[in-house]
């Protein structure tokens, strides 16, 4: 009778493994639920590109340009699967390349794997399959046609294509790839700022600025214009008294130094660095440090209907000194040189009107753009001056342990480590196990 009930009692705990077996493979075929013990949740989606991804209301159609020989469709399918976990109505599909030569000559189809991306009526291509390329092609169907930025020319300013030291051609470069158009804008050869223009970018301006241009850019704000104002030390060009009169600023005399940044490695105390930013919608919740050589500090002169965030601040150590080294009665730190603006736009067309004023040009510049923070920051700016709230800041994904560091010594004791103590502990092992064995 007990074997009768021991042999019950095991075919019933081997159905019941069974059943579970079969509870956990149905709820695991409609449901999942993926966790990321990494540092930093590294290999994780950023947020920045779910912020993107909750934008696009309505499906997203991805045909994919891949040959079916080899693992490129399976390595585009994994990529894309992080994307529909988190957006289902990503659709995507394959076409072989091959099959029609003259299609794919017409479609300018040139990358093995190369991805179309269709939204509404927009379209993107995408070569080079990233979480950085995928944010950037996302955010331009976000954004529909490209946003035009128009640059200031014509006297001195920073040119957006140039590739000279104080040229701004590298940040522009990045900016037309997330679906910003840089155009320039003349005004000896044009009266006012076109109506199609989103956003204008007044580059330190290195000679006088004609009385037309001027009054050209006040009426601009006047209806509703979007401005970046870059200026620099040295350059309080009296032609422009009227725009900073409308925005109620002054660009104070002299330059910042900071003698307190030499603790930091610098070598002129001119270089302003920044970890620590004023609470702003720019820079809320941006930690990295940012470097501004030469920098004109800025002050608020009168009230206007303008709401002003200050956003770039010296230390308290800072202070300024006249252009040519002599301190005199230099202000005395902390000071801003970085303001932002807004505003209810006068022009029915747009909710919001914005601009940003800036003691500093460099930062941006050529020379200076892959110090710290520096690139990240102009790309928050431009996006908060075209309306694009959620930003594309990715962060780094790069693993923080990815590099170990050891002495001499060390590496000695692990090569011995692992050359001699640990096979002959693996043999002590063996050796008792076997020992135990034969006295059983």
């Amino acid at each position: 009778m007990n074997t009768i009930i021991r042999r019950l009692h095991s075919w019933l705990f081997a159905l019941l493994v069974l059943v579970g077996a079969c509870a956990i493979g149905y709820l695991t075929s409609r449901h999942d639920h993926v966790v990321d013990w990494t540092y930093g949740s590294r290999i994780s989606m950023a947020p920045e590109t779910r912020a993107v991804l909750a934008k696009l209301d309505g499906p997203v159609d991805i045909v994919s340009y891949a040959n079916p020989q080899g693992d490129l469709r399976q390595t585009i399918a994994a990529v894309l699967q992080r994307y529909q976990q988190a957006k289902p109505d990503i659709h995507l599909s394959f076409v072989d390349p091959q099959k029609d030569p003259a299609a794919m000559r017409h479609l300018g189809i040139t990358v093995d794997g190369e991805l179309i991306l269709r939204y509404r009526d927009r379209e993107q291509r995408l070569d080079m399959l990233s979480e950085r390329s995928l944010a950037q092609v996302f955010e331009r169907l976000v954004r529909g046609n490209d946003r035009i930025v128009a640059f200031v020319t014509g006297d001195g300013e920073r040119r957006a294509d140039g590739v000279a030291n104080a040229d701004l051609g590298a940040f522009v470069s990045q900016l037309e790839q997330s679906g910003m158009r840089a155009v320039p804008l003349n005004f000896s050869q044009i009266a006012t700022v076109p109506d199609q223009t989103d956003l204008v970018v007044l580059a330190s301006p290195q000679a006088a600025v004609s009385s037309a241009a001027t009054k050209a850019l006040v009426d601009y704000l006047g209806n509703g214009g979007n401005l970046l104002w870059l200026a620099d030390p040295g350059n309080q060009d009296p032609c422009l008294q009227p725009l900073a009169d409308t925005l109620g600023i002054r660009v104070l005399p002299g330059e910042l130094i900071d003698a307190s940044n030499a603790a930091l490695g610098l070598k002129d105390p001119r270089t302003i660095p920044l970890g620590d930013y004023p609470p702003s919608p720019i820079t809320r919740g941006f930690t990295l440090t940012t470097l501004f050589p030469e920098v004109a500090a800025l002050a608020e002169v009168h009230k206007r209907e303008w709401q002003v965030t200050p956003f770039l601040r010296s230390s308290p150590q800072a202070t300024t000194q006249a252009m040519d080294g002599s301190s005199g009665h230099g202000l005395k730190g902390p000071l801003d040189f970085g303001f932002a603006f807004s505003r209810l736009s006068p022009s029915p067309a747009k909710a919001e009107q914005r601009v940003v004023v800036i003691g500093n040009g460099d930062f941006l510049s050529n020379s200076y753009l892959g110090n710290g923070g520096n690139r990240a920051l102009g790309e928050r700016i431009f996006n908060w001056l075209l309306g694009d709230d959620v930003l594309i800041n990715m962060p780094s994904h790069g693993a923080p342990d990815r590099v170990l560091t050891i002495s001499q010594a060390e590496l000695s004791f692990l090569s011995i480590a692992y050359i001699l103590v640990i096979p002959m502990l693996l043999l002590l092992i063996g050796g008792v196990i076997a020992w135990r064995r034969r006295r059983s």
